[in-house]
C-alpha cells in the first residue's frame, strides 16, 4: 500500500515537476540578464573603433564621395565665375580704350586733309619776298599779313585739338617721327642729327600723324 501511495504521489507531482524543468532554463536566462545588465553595455563599449567604423563605413563612404563631388563642382563653378569676371573686365577695358581712342583719333582723316591746306599757306608766306613787304606795296603787304594771320589761326586750331607741328632741325633722327630723304656729311654737325627739314611733320595726341621729311647728317 505504501508503494502504491508513493507512486500516486509522484504522478500527482509530475506535471508540476515537468513544467518547472521546461521553464527553468528560460527563467534562468532572464534572471542572468537582469542580474548583469551592465555587462552587455561593457561588451558593446569594449568593441574596437575599427569594428564600429566598419559597421558605419558604407554610409560614411557614400557621404565622403558626395562631399568630394560637391567640392569639385564648387571649385569648377568658382573658377568659371572668376574667369568670366576677368573676361568681362578685359572686354570693358578694351571697349573703354576704343571709345577713348575714337574720341581722340576720330578726326585723324580730317586733320590729314587740313595739313595740305596748312602746307599751302606756309609755302605762300615763304614765297613772298620780304623786301617787297613795305608801305609802297599796300596790297601785297595786306595779302601777306592776311596769309600770316590765317596760318597762325589754323595752328591754334590744330593745337586745340591735339595736333602739333614737328620741325626737328638739329634733333636726333627718330624713325617713328621722321622719314629720311637723304644722308649727307656736313661739317660742324653731329652724325645722326637732322640738318634739313623738307616737309613739316605732325603728331595727333602723341601719335605721329605725318612724319617729317628730313635730311640726316652722316659720317664723312
Amino acid at each position: 500500500m505504501a508503494a502504491v501511495a508513493a507512486r500516486g504521489a509522484l504522478r500527482s507531482r509530475s506535471p508540476l515537476l515537468s513544467w518547472a524543468l521546461r521553464t527553468s532554463p528560460r527563467l534562468l536566462c532572464v534572471a542572468t540578464q537582469q542580474k548583469n545588465p551592465g555587462q552587455n553595455v561593457e561588451e558593446e563599449q569594449s568593441q574596437s573603433p575599427g569594428e564600429q567604423k566598419a559597421e558605419a563605413s558604407p554610409a560614411e563612404k557614400v557621404l565622403g564621395e558626395e562631399k568630394a563631388r560637391l567640392e569639385e563642382q564648387l571649385k569648377e563653378v568658382t573658377d568659371k565665375y572668376k574667369r568670366a569676371l576677368a573676361d568681362a573686365e578685359n572686354v570693358r577695358q578694351r571697349s573703354q580704350k576704343l571709345v577713348e581712342e575714337a574720341k581722340l583719333y576720330g578726326i585723324q582723316s580730317f586733320c590729314k586733309d587740313l595739313l595740305e591746306v596748312a602746307d599751302i599757306l606756309e609755302k605762300a608766306t615763304e614765297s613772298v619776298p620780304k623786301e617787297e613787304i613795305k608801305d609802297e606795296n599796300p596790297h601785297l603787304k595786306s595779302l601777306y599779313e592776311g596769309l600770316v594771320m590765317t596760318e597762325v589761326q589754323i595752328q591754334k586750331v590744330f593745337k586745340k585739338h591735339g595736333l602739333l607741328r614737328l620741325n626737328p632741325v638739329g634733333a636726333k633722327f627718330d624713325p617713328y617721327e621722321h622719314e629720311a630723304l637723304f644722308h649727307a656729311p656736313m661739317e660742324g654737325k653731329e652724325p645722326g642729327t637732322i640738318a634739313l627739314v623738307s616737309k613739316i611733320g605732325y603728331k595727333l595726341h602723341g601719335r605721329t600723324l605725318r612724319p617729317a621729311l628730313v635730311g640726316v647728317v652722316k659720317d664723312a
